[in-house]
């Protein structure tokens, strides 16, 4: 049980420090305003669909996992 309350607690940290990162970096990278995101404004209202955020970060993830993956099983 101590095995998985660690892995819980090293993950929940990793998150943690991905998001700390997310946001500081936020303000220098156009993530959420890259051109193919849908942006419709309406009066008080915006809805925002990161199209083309979220097709960047699935392949640096893909690309950063696959990676990752092949030095683990070394």
């Amino acid at each position: 049980m101590s095995q998985i309350a660690r892995w819980l607690m090293f993950t929940g940290a990793l998150i943690f420090l991905i998001g700390l990162l997310i946001l500081i970096f936020s303000r220098w990278l156009p993530l959420g305003r890259l051109p193919g995101d849908i942006v419709y404004q309406r009066g008080n209202f915006t809805c925002v669909f990161p199209l083309a955020t979220s097709l960047l970060l699935s392949v640096v993830l893909t690309v950063l996992l696959n990676l990752l993956a092949r030095w683990l099983g070394k």
